[in-house]
């Protein structure tokens, strides 16, 4: 039974929100435990792992359905000289909509888990705040986007990655598999360039963006599933590519940074 819900989304700002729309229209218990995140932006897909992981930890027989909606008919609008980033966004971005739900002690043949949330983190690169943000007006959300972003993120990610896997022994980043937010093209090439990444490692990620554009906080989402089916259908053992351990990264407005760390599961 579902006892938690988490809808993450930057559009339908009303009250009710899309929370108690979604509860109704699912036919859950009224009394089920709600959580609503606003504007958060593009690195939420992290963000709401987190706050899954730490309630379904705390709560015996927790089951969080999780639901990251997305569209950018807020940001739409014609071009214009003086907001250059209104133009790249409405040419990258895309609408989404993902969900799952995330538990601990998964029932026997009754759960089939696809990955395990074994550590979650979150920090905000220091003076990157003009970086990436939305300013919300009566025209809709005015999007602005620095051309620093991409070396930013770059620049910052693998002290991320050091506090995430230094405890387990972990700084190969081309032993893992990996799920980052497609912010575009830019930022995966200057993360790949940074790390030294093999072309494949960002392959699922790639995809997504391609097919889809960025889908802000419900890219991550997609990815995972993505690199689940890719998995199984390339026969591999595990639903990360054949791998154990794996890394999923969300980036936005802050600079924000969502690292969460993944233990993939057995295909069967």
């Amino acid at each position: 039974m579902i006892t938690h819900v988490i809808v993450c989304t930057v559009i339908a700002s009303e009250m009710p929100g899309v929370d108690v729309k979604l509860i109704k229209l699912l036919g859950l218990n009224p009394s089920v435990k709600r959580i609503m995140l606003h504007h958060q932006g593009c690195f939420a897909g992290g963000t709401v792992l987190r706050i899954a992981k730490d309630l379904a930890e705390n709560n015996a027989n927790a089951r969080v359905l999780v639901v990251n909606a997305e569209s950018i008919i807020g940001d739409f609008r014609g071009p214009s000289e003086e907001n250059m980033a209104s133009l790249v966004l409405q040419a990258i971005f895309g609408d989404g909509a993902a969900a799952l739900i995330i538990g601990a002690d998964p029932i026997d043949q009754v759960e089939r888990p696809i990955f395990q949330i074994a550590f979650t983190a979150e920090t905000i690169i220091p003076d990157t705040e003009d970086g990436v943000a939305g300013k919300l007006r009566d025209t809709g959300l005015k999007f602005i986007l620095s051309d620093n972003v991409p070396s930013l993120i770059a620049d910052n990610i693998e002290k991320s990655l050091m506090e995430a896997f230094g405890p387990i022994g972990i700084n190969d980043w081309n032993s893992i598999f990996w799920a980052p937010h497609p912010g575009g093209p830019k930022i995966l090439d200057k993360i790949e360039s940074k790390l030294r990444l093999t072309k494949d490692k960002l392959a699922a990620t790639r995809h997504m963006l391609q097919e889809y554009g960025n889908m802000s906080s419900a890219c991550v989402l997609f990815i995972l599933d993505e690199m689940r089916r890719r998995s199984k259908e390339d026969g591999m053992l595990t639903t990360g590519e054949g791998l154990k351990w794996g890394v999923l990264f969300g980036f936005g407005p802050g600079l924000t940074v969502e690292t969460v760390v993944l233990r993939s599961c057995p295909i069967v």
